[in-house]
């Protein structure tokens, strides 16, 4: 805690000196273009926070997966589960309340959770060209789920030639690790003409299981060690030690990913172009709950609960045509997306010595979409309007298998057996008016949402649930009103209002499942929730002194209304009931009065010379629960204070760079005790802060090769992520090779 007051003091000072370039992206404020309107627009313009990570610093990053690369940039949080998880969390507000958009296409489907989600990494980083991470409600742009925020990934384009050569640009790397012998391969090439051009990518990853670190807090010696695992030995579930009790057993896992893309430019005005993702991957094992411990066999003390917990193969298929059109009548330009996402996962468990339930459950999740935009210029003004739609078919599935028998009988499922249907509508408008020789910029826009929900229950014999065809037909106006204000040259200011959106889906209003707490609870339908509204509040500023250094500043105010959260309900007026063999207390998805969520983020960067850099962040986040009688309890999903610091040094061939990331506590008294801050998996005092020392550097043989290298954690401390119930990298040796066309 020390270090991070030290650290935090540094920045402080600092300010006094002030700061330079974004680190995200290393172009100058004016020339920074963003998509996150849907058309290409300077950042400057945009009072909404937006931050860049472009396809430098994802290269340098050289991160293992997408949720690695938004922990690297300093300015998102990332909880994990397990290896193959990663949920990243914006102001507070995480899994189905962060908007996740890929190439313009939602990824939030209907089955999207409010607890923690892995989704994110099933897109594969290494083709990305850039992420956009913008900052607070965007529902205007994007419609539901974005209450937090929006994670645009945007892949590379295939390129064209300007002759009639053959235009082939490729990227290759391999990659070891040594923390859990992770070995990637990854491969890109585009080949373009003047009218046709194809990228096309491929990545394939193997993670062994995670080794944490050794330093551990002298008052938690044992926190986080796997001393024991189970394994089958002749039929038979057997608690085997671990030989060494700092190898996360069991949290290995594979992933591949492909990539397609067909550009076709028909003219000038017209061109088309076709993309296909594919990512696949091994079962992944959900490390938190093979922690979980229970009574046994009526013996005195706790033994592993689940002999397997794991999720079945993570599939992400998406197919999509885009037209591009300019100067088409009333608009410069115009784009007309459709698209078929099909997305498949299941949850697969067997508890300890239960060889005649192996439970799995299976969803299989059909989306087909549209999107159109147009943008029409004139005098100082821009106009971005638009229509999308999203059409969503969920499929639930679920049996249990006699391991001993083989014999198959029906299982309850996650979601309704029949019909499982939500489809989003909306309409929207947003508009830019440049005032005062550009030293004004007016932000406002509009959009009209509608939802509707449809589910069935077809065997209602399992919980004999009081409602089983659920329908919702949700309607939503939000909208956004801001101003940038550059009155010099190298100084901005933004306030911005805005407001979002969020329709509960079919996992906020039919699922069933049991909670992942230890205390045993069971989550029952509610059709009766409304949608969560958010209303937020944003001022900051940027200033750049003498063009070496920069320093930003955005501070926020959230209201959180209808805020949906898990809390005590009845079923047939039983406040508990008896699920899989154990007495759990009922809870349902239910709308608290409302929250509130209050915060800043902070970067200074300093260029100390041409070659030498210094840039720090740092983000703090305050929410809480209004309850009825004037009390408050924390807001779950919120992380501690955290951030980064480096010292970057770039010649023509050699760059190196020096870094610390960092936590602060998370006490045990600022959990939410109802919600998804899993403080079983954390010490009896809640979450202790941490800070790694870690260093990487790349060295330019040739224009087409380069070498790569890094220490991560230098200090091999042990440490978890709040919420995690997984626990962190050791001391990790890094080495990847690239090679360039």
């Amino acid at each position: 805690m020390r270090k991070i007051a030290l650290l935090s003091a540094l920045l402080y000072i600092s300010v006094c000196a002030m700061a330079q370039e974004d680190t995200t992206d290393n172009q100058n404020l004016d020339e920074v273009v963003v998509f996150s309107n849907k058309f290409a627009e300077k950042k400057k313009n945009l009072a909404q926070k937006i931050d860049v990570i472009n396809a430098r610093a994802i290269a340098k990053f050289n991160s293992q997966n997408t949720g690695d690369l938004l922990i690297n940039s300093g300015n998102v949080f990332v909880q994990k589960s397990q290896q193959g998880g990663s949920s990243p969390v914006i102001r507070g507000f995480e899994a189905s309340r962060v908007l996740l958009v890929v190439d313009g296409i939602r990824m939030n489907n209907a089955v999207y959770r409010a607890g923690h989600l892995q989704n994110a990494i099933t897109v594969d980083q290494n083709i990305l060209e850039r992420v956009e991470v913008i900052y607070g409600p965007a529902s205007t742009m994007y419609g539901s789920d974005g209450l937090g925020g929006v994670l645009h990934f945007r892949t590379k384009l295939p390129v064209l030639s300007a002759t009639d050569k053959l235009k082939v640009i490729g990227n290759a790397f391999v990659r070891y690790s040594s923390a859990n012998e992770e070995k990637t391969g990854h491969a890109d090439v585009s080949l373009g003409g003047k009218k046709f051009a194809w990228l096309q990518s491929y990545t394939y990853s193997d993670f062994g299981d995670m080794k944490m670190g050794n330093n551990y807090k002298s008052k938690y010696p044992d926190f986080g060690r796997r001393s024991q695992y189970i394994k089958r030995i002749n039929g038979i579930d057997s608690v085997v030690t671990n030989s060494d009790d700092r190898v996360q057993r069991f949290s290995g896992y594979k992933q591949w990913d492909i990539t397609q893309k067909l550009l076709y430019q028909q003219s000038e005005r017209v061109s088309h172009s076709l993309n296909f993702q594919y990512s696949n991957s091994s079962d992944v094992p959900r490390y938190d709950r093979l922690q979980d411990t229970r009574n046994f066999g009526g013996s005195i003390g706790t033994t592993l609960r689940f002999a397997e917990w794991f999720y079945g193969p993570q599939t992400r298929l998406m197919t999509a045509y885009e037209l591009n059109v300019k100067q088409l009548g009333f608009f410069k330009d115009l784009r007309v997306n459709l698209n078929y996402q099909d997305i498949k996962e299941s949850r697969q468990q067997r508890e300890y010595r239960r060889y005649d339930r192996f439970d799995s459950r299976r969803e299989h999740v059909k989306v087909l979409g549209f999107i159109i935009d147009g943008r029409k210029t004139w005098g100082n003004n821009e106009l971005n309007v638009g229509l999308d739609g999203q059409l969503n078919d969920v499929k639930s599935g679920a049996d249990r298998t006699n391991l001993t028998t083989g014999a198959v009988t029906k299982l309850d499922t996650r979601y309704p057996d029949g019909d499982n249907k939500m489809n989003y509508f909306g309409l929207y408008a947003q508009h830019l008016l440049k005032m005062k020789n550009g030293k004004l910029v007016l932000n406002d826009g509009i959009r009209l949402q509608s939802v509707s929900l449809h589910s069935t229950i077809v065997d209602n014999s399992f919980f004999n649930l009081p409602v089983t065809d659920i329908k919702q037909t949700p309607f939503a106006v939000t909208g956004n009103l801001g101003l940038v204000y550059m009155p010099v040259q190298n100084f901005r200011i933004t306030g911005n209002i805005s407001s979002g959106f969020r329709a509960p889906n079919v996992d906020d209003a039919v699922k069933l499942f049991e909670s992942s707490t230890a205390t045993g609870r069971v989550i029952i339908p509610n059709a009766d929730i409304n949608p969560e509204y958010t209303y937020n509040f944003d001022l900051g500023f940027t200033k750049t002194f003498h063009e070496i250094v920069r320093f930003e500043l955005t501070g926020f105010y959230t209201l959180f209304n209808n805020a949906i959260a898990s809390a005590p309900f009845k079923l047939n007026g039983q406040d508990s009931i008896i699920y899989n063999g154990i007495k759990c207390a009922v809870y349902a998805s239910q709308n608290v009065n409302e929250a509130y969520v209050t915060g800043f983020n902070a970067r200074l960067s300093i260029d100390l010379s041409k070659k030498l850099s210094w840039d720090n962040t740092i983000s703090h986040t305050y929410g809480r629960y209004k309850n009825p009688d004037g009390t408050k309890i924390p807001l779950d999903h919120v992380p501690p204070v955290f951030g980064k610091t480096s010292l970057t040094y770039t010649d023509k061939k050699f760059s190196t760079e020096v870094y610390g990331m960092f936590n602060g506590w998370k006490k045990i008294k600022d959990y939410n005790p109802d919600g998804e801050d899993n403080g079983q998996y954390a010490t009896v005092d809640g979450m202790p802060s941490w800070f790694t020392f870690n260093w990487r550097g790349s060295y330019v043989f040739t224009k087409n090769l380069t070498l790569q290298a890094g220490v991560e954690n230098i200090g091999d401390r042990n440490y978890r992520y709040f919420a995690s119930g997984f626990s962190a990298p050791g001391r990790s040796f890094i080495i990847a090779l690239r090679a360039g066309l």
